[in-house]
């Protein structure tokens, strides 16, 4: 059972979805014009100064942090450190080069779920892949949002939403603490309740207060790491560039890695991590209070480059300075070391916080996600059992070490991409409209600024 679980996972997770991945970044990226480049600092200046003007059920702050919580995870800390343990230092680059294109796809992805979001039976916003999927396509592409929607559910409950985080989150709990799987289980469970209960209303309040202080927390660790160590960076840095194009030598516990090995590692890790091109942002994206869908693309744009471009870097080049990344230590165990290197005394306190955070947004997330895969599938009366199922899930967690259950989070989470990237790559030319339109507001916005105040000053 398992070897065929995992020649599925290889198959799905091999160059055809990767590809297809990064190449419909490409094609967004030439036909928009650079536009993660451009307007890139509009889109950062946006996450603060957004109007929030429109229908919606949050703000867009609210609605990136809510996103964020969900790919701001163990992705950030384990999953570089698997990355580069297998690819070597090049897996980095390739993670920047996906990070890169996969700006465009997430403004893109979001973008059409404001655009085509419908209302639910509760009053409450429905948006994401299955509806731009079904009104931007057509209903005779319904079966296609169907597919989506259940990979998502068994993503939520099965995948990446709940077991993996649960377990990271009681091993370091144990590891670090020393504090009991059981108890560890039952405080995560009831604080899962207790914020999912009540919907994306108080997930997008708790994420919108936790997500920006442990990412700061997370950037400032790691930066001191990087202090410590500030003549190891120049030589880092080059190092990653280098094993980008050439073979890494074997050292230490380190076995080697061919070019491929590191641009496959990086990308997958990379999309893995902050899930552009996946669908699941979309979803939460499609809820924020605007009137132009575009600029929710803005905002929900720069969650690759703050996820990946920032956090995974800091990460990555901790590995790296402190030369962990070639011993015998991976995933979390290899962070550690790192963080440990650098502040013996507390490193892994601050690694401990950093992952209980980042895993358990993660999870409060990836419940709403699968919320609305459920509501579009069954209506709006399956919310609370599926709310009820999820949190059993949770409580469950802590004790299932299946390892077919994780090679099957892998298959699904990359099942989720394929009918979000049919919709992307035909619905670009919806994208290119909505954003000139967008542009040409902002002009025309602009100008009437001096008008006015000429006109106040004459009066």
């Amino acid at each position: 059972m398992l070897e065929t679980l995992n020649a599925i996972d290889s198959f799905v997770w091999g160059p055809p979805l990767l590809v297809l991945l990064v190449g419909t970044g490409i094609m967004l990226t030439i036909r928009l014009g650079l536009l993660q480049v451009l307007k890139l600092p509009q889109a950062l200046k946006l996450i603060f100064c957004a109007k929030n003007e429109g229908h919606g059920d949050v703000n867009s702050f609210k609605a990136l942090c809510t996103a964020l919580a969900a790919t701001v995870g163990t992705g950030n800390i384990v999953g570089v450190a698997t990355a580069i343990k297998a690819g070597g230092p090049g897996a980095l680059f390739w993670m920047w080069l996906a990070a890169f294109f996969g700006m465009a796809t997430k403004y893109a992805e979001c973008l059409l779920a404001v655009k085509y979001r419908t209302v639910d039976a509760n009053g409450n916003i429905s948006g994401g892949p299955m509806y731009y999927i079904q009104n931007g396509l057509g209903k005779q592409y319904k079966p296609l949002a169907m597919m989506f929607c259940v990979f998502g559910i068994m993503c939520a409950y099965f995948g990446v939403g709940t077991f993996a985080q649960v377990n990271s989150i009681v091993e370091i709990t144990k590891i670090s603490a020393g504090i009991p799987v059981l108890y560890t289980g039952i405080a995560l469970t009831i604080l899962v309740a207790a914020v999912t209960i009540g919907g994306l209303q108080s997930i997008s309040t708790v994420s919108s207060k936790v997500v920006p202080g442990m990412a700061v927390i997370y950037f400032f660790t790691t930066l001191g790491i990087l202090v410590s160590f500030a003549d190891q960076v120049p030589g880092a840095i080059a190092l990653v560039i280098e094993s980008a194009f050439t073979t890494t030598a074997a050292q230490g516990g380190f076995l080697g890695a061919t070019v491929m090995l590191a641009m496959r590692n990086g990308v997958a890790r990379g999309v893995f991590s902050n899930e552009s091109g996946l669908g699941s942002a979309p979803i939460v994206a499609a809820a924020a209070k605007t009137h132009w869908p575009a600029e929710q693309g803005l905002v929900s744009m720069t969650g690759t480059f703050i996820d990946t471009i920032i956090i995974c870097t800091m990460t990555g080049l901790s590995l790296i300075v402190t030369g962990v990344w070639n011993g015998e230590l991976n995933g979390a165990a290899m962070t550690n070391a790192a963080f440990t290197s650098a502040f013996p005394a507390f490193g892994s306190w601050l690694l401990l916080v950093g992952l209980v955070l980042f895993a358990f947004t993660t999870i409060l997330g990836w419940n709403y996600y699968g919320e609305r895969c459920v509501e579009y599938l069954m209506g709006v009366k399956a919310i609370l059992p599926y709310r009820i199922g999820f949190i059993i899930l949770v409580a469950v967690g802590p004790f299932l070490k299946l390892e077919e259950i994780w090679v099957m989070s892998d298959i699904v989470n990359g099942l989720m991409a394929l009918p979000n990237l049919i919709a992307l790559v035909a619905l670009s030319g919806v994208v290119v409209a909505e954003t000139k339109s967008y542009q040409q507001h902002l002009k025309e916005e602009a100008e009437l600024v001096p008008a006015k105040l000429a006109e106040e000053t004459n009066h």
